[in-house]
């Protein structure tokens, strides 16, 4: 059921993708139990398609439900874990809880440095977040040192014309209009 609720969100039909995957959440609480390691996972594939519909309050409970699950189950340091640090980083930063939404991204970034080594792409990911917390909040020389580490590093690694560096050109861009 979940990668039918998969298949949905990506067609964007977000009421049956919820739907379907509440279904894989029941299903997996009822048979797996809330201790097996794929419950948490269920309920993190739900946070998203609640945030795709405007459900920002219930998502935020799911991705700390995820969150929460994981940790337990698998441990704070386990790359399910760190997604769902993650996920509650960008979701709490969406809503305009920049201070929380901050906390919790640099949590998310240590981890991930910690875990994956200071050069993994998931690493630039985490900063670039992070830049755009900072950004919302009007901290133009945080978020214009996040964003030109996370440039020239993604320059380095996919080189100028890669759709990601491009991207980060663009957000530093923004940074410095706005300064």
């Amino acid at each position: 059921m979940s990668n039918p609720g998969l298949v949905l969100e990506t067609q964007r039909k977000y009421e049956e993708a919820e739907a379907m995957h509440r279904r894989a959440l029941e299903g997996r609480e009822k048979v797996l139990g809330p201790e097996h390691p794929d419950t948490p996972t269920s309920v993190s594939d739900l946070g998203p398609v609640l945030e795709s519909q405007g459900k920002y309050k219930e998502a935020e409970a799911m991705h700390r439900r995820a969150l929460e699950g994981r940790q337990k189950v698998l441990g704070p340091e386990h790359l399910d874990t760190l997604a769902s640090i993650s996920n509650l980083g960008l979701l709490l930063m969406m809503q305009g809880k920049y201070e929380e939404a901050e906390a919790v991204q640099r949590r998310a970034l240590e981890a991930r440095e910690k875990v994956l080594g200071p050069e993994h792409p998931n690493i630039l990911i985490n900063m670039n977040n992070l830049a755009s917390t900072y950004f919302y909040q009007e901290r133009w020389k945080e978020a214009e040192e996040l964003e030109m580490r996370v440039m020239e590093t993604r320059k380095g690694a996919l080189g100028e014309k890669h759709l990601d560096t491009l991207t980060s050109m663009a957000n530093l861009a923004s940074t410095y209009r706005s300064q």
